[in-house]
């Protein structure tokens, strides 16, 4: 699909309704949209050169102003820079804010590959290990029973959707839980991101794994009642990486 000729994205409504956001719809959220999920889809690939503005306007019928502040939203996001008597050059992938929420959407619409869920996988790790810890030791009585009551309804969950806007649920809890504001804050930003991941790698229609996942988030909701910061870090390191495997089989069959 050409860019500029595009629809609005399923993805991106599809991650809004689970995620409680209600999507942009006005010029410039189409012509950022459009440009965003070009970038990140090669079309445009690290270090080439944007057309010019007079054929981006006229691509996508839109006001300078318009458009303008569509590259400037994409400047601020790391992924391009206007350079006098250059033009706007698009950035090494290394410069873009991965934590943009934008720039996680753009990527799970063009079709997320495995190695962004491995990385994403072991960000999580990195991150929620020590946040479930921490939830064992701080955690209110209100926030034990919202957990628990999580894993109950994921139990219950008969959509991907459904099961996603769950365990969303349950990992914003757990941050919340944690008592610290930076790791709620982190993840808050990657949201968009996870709630895709939880998306592709739901068990609902897997009723071995739906077992399985629901008794292993039982398991991270127990080890947090209980205060056992130990065995809260092993539950939810195990529950990550058994999402991400099934992501991955998923993805590629033949690793499944």
């Amino acid at each position: 699909m050409a860019i500029g000729q595009g629809r609005e994205s399923t993805t991106a409504d599809l991650i809004a309704a689970i995620a409680g956001r209600v999507p942009s719809r006005n010029l410039h959220s189409r012509v950022l949209w459009q440009l965003g999920t070009a970038i990140v889809r090669g079309d445009y690939p690290e270090g080439s050169i944007l057309p010019s503005d007079t054929e981006l306007l006229a691509r996508f019928a839109v006001s300078r102003t318009v458009l303008r502040e569509a590259l400037k939203t994409l400047a601020a996001k790391g992924m391009i820079e206007a350079r006098a008597r250059i033009g706007t050059r698009v950035l090494p992938r290394q410069r873009w804010n991965l934590f943009d929420a934008d720039v996680l959407a753009w990527h799970f619409e063009i079709g997320p590959d495995v190695a962004l869920l491995r990385s994403l996988s072991e960000i999580r790790i990195g991150v929620e290990v020590e946040s479930a810890a921490l939830a064992a030791v701080r955690r209110s009585e209100e926030q034990a029973a919202a957990l628990e009551a999580c894993a109950i309804r994921m139990g219950e969950a008969t959509t991907p959707q459904q099961f996603a806007r769950t365990d969303l649920e349950f990992h914003r809890t757990v941050a919340e839980a944690s008592g610290n504001p930076f790791m709620a804050s982190i993840s808050a930003l990657v949201e968009l991101a996870l709630t895709a991941a939880f998306t592709i790698s739901s068990p609902v229609e897997d009723d071995t794994a739906m077992v399985a996942t629901v008794k292993a988030h039982g398991r991270i909701a127990e080890a947090i009642r209980a205060g056992d910061a130990e065995e809260a870090r092993a539950a939810m390191k195990a529950v990550i990486s058994e999402g991400f495997a099934r992501a991955e089989g998923r993805l590629e069959p033949g690793k499944a």
